[in-house]
Formats: structure tokens, sequence, C-alpha cells
């Protein structure tokens, strides 16, 4: 039996959606039929992808979210339902990374990370998980999904990742802890850990020495593209994940068990 991914009618919230994984999540989710809300803090990068979304025929809106600011956070997200319906769908891919050995970590590259991968995942979650939970009430047959992007840092010690790596572990013990509360609430929760996968962010890395170095060391040497987390993503975001409620599935080549 073939696995048909209809998200017609459905609203899609993708925080980070101006580049890399949240654009590609955007653009995937659109081209199944989701209206697709586009967050980020770069509203001209995200009024040329809503433009792209369009021109191939499908339904996008362009909002400034900057999630280490909680009124911004709010006001996205209102704006995102007044402008598009209830939401149904939520990618919480804001994230920043940072490289560097646990002795060299200042103050403020702790704060800035933290303020980003954890605080501002979680009240973004908050906010719109409220939102599912009003909805679930009036609509005895309300499906909300929610996707929290991890990172296979969280689930193995990796070079210089390591405050990085504490704050994708406090993702996953967050999404478990929303499967729990929520999914009474027909919200279902969970995370995906990509591995290495190249976006804009990172692509002169792999012409590196020490970018090549780390080739070498994966599984099957060689470094994903964002495109291969479009199944997951469709899954996890469609009705048929009706039974996948607080999981955390690594999408990384084998990264976390070599």
């Amino acid at each position: 039996m073939a696995l048909n991914v209809n998200l017609k009618e459905k609203v899609a919230f993708v925080s980070g959606a101006s580049s890399g994984i949240g654009a590609r999540c955007a653009r995937v989710l659109a081209a199944a039929g989701a209206n697709v809300v586009l967050a980020a803090r770069r509203m001209s990068r995200l009024k040329e992808l809503r433009a792209e979304i369009e021109a191939a025929g499908g339904a996008a809106h362009a909002t400034r979210l900057d999630v280490t600011d909680l009124d911004s956070v709010r006001s996205a997200v209102a704006e995102a339902e007044s402008q598009c319906g209830p939401l149904d769908i939520l990618i919480n891919n804001s994230g920043v990374a940072a490289a560097q050995l646990i002795t060299d970590v200042q103050e403020s590259d702790y704060e800035r990370l933290f303020d980003t991968n954890v605080r501002g995942a979680f009240f973004l979650a908050q906010a719109v998980g409220r939102r599912m939970i009003e909805h679930s009430q009036t609509n005895s047959g309300f499906r909300g999904r929610i996707v929290n992007i991890a990172s296979v840092a969280a689930l193995r010690t990796m070079p210089r990742l390591g405050i990085y790596s504490m704050t994708k572990a406090a993702v996953i013990q967050m999404t478990r802890a929303q499967a729990a509360e929520w999914g009474r609430f027909g919200i279902n929760v969970n995370a995906i850990c990509p591995g290495y996968v190249r976006t804009e962010m990172n692509e002169t890395l792999w012409e590196t020495e020490n970018g090549q170095r780390l080739i070498q060391s994966l599984p099957r040497q060689r470094v994903g593209g964002v495109e291969d987390l479009d199944g997951l993503i469709l899954l996890l975001s469609s009705d048929e994940s009706q039974m996948i409620n607080g999981a955390v599935i690594a999408i990384d080549d084998g990264a976390s068990v070599a």
C-alpha cells in the first residue's frame, strides 16, 4: 500500500524557515498541500520563499519571528492564526550552533545557545500547544502535530559540540514531556535527530581539511542533504502518524550507532 500524504486544509507553522532545514520543510509541506506559515527573523528571505511556493501553486504566509523574544513568539503565533486559521502542524526548527571546546565557552556563548535552542523552542511549542489544546476542545476530530528538531549531537558525544549537544538533549526531554501531557488532546509531539546535512550555513566546511576528515569518520563517509529528511517530516506531520507520539528518531545515516 502506497503512502500518499495529503496536507490540504492543514496549516503548518515552520520556524527558522529562512534557510536550511526549515526552508526545506516549508517547501515539502506546501507541496503536500499545507498552507505554510514561514517564520524567521530575515523577512526578505521569507518573502522570497513565499513567492517561490506561490509560483509553484502552493500557499504561504510570512511572519517575523525571533524565538529569543517571547513577545515576538506570541505575536507570530497570533498572526499566523488570524491570517491562516487554526494551526495543525508545528515544525519547531529555530536553532543556532557553535563549535567550541568546553573550556573556551563564555557565558555569552552559553546563553545564546540555550536562549534559542531550549528557551525559544520551549516557548514556541507552548504557544502553539496552548492553541492546539483550545482547538481540540471544540473539535473532537482535531489532530495536532509538533515536530521538534533536535540533533544527532543529542544522542552521542561529538567533538567541540558540548554546549550544543546539551541544548539538543534538552529538546529531546522536552518532546517526551509534551507528548505525555498533550497526547490526550490529539496532539502528537515527536523529535527528529538529523545527522550531518549540507546547508548554506555549513556548505564551505565540507571542502576544508577538517570537513573532509569529518566525512571520513562517518559510517558511510558521506554527508546528507536536507531533502533526505522529506519522508520523515511528511509522515510525522500527517494524520498517518497517529500512533507515533513521544518518539525520538535519528535520521543520521547511522552516525548515532557507529
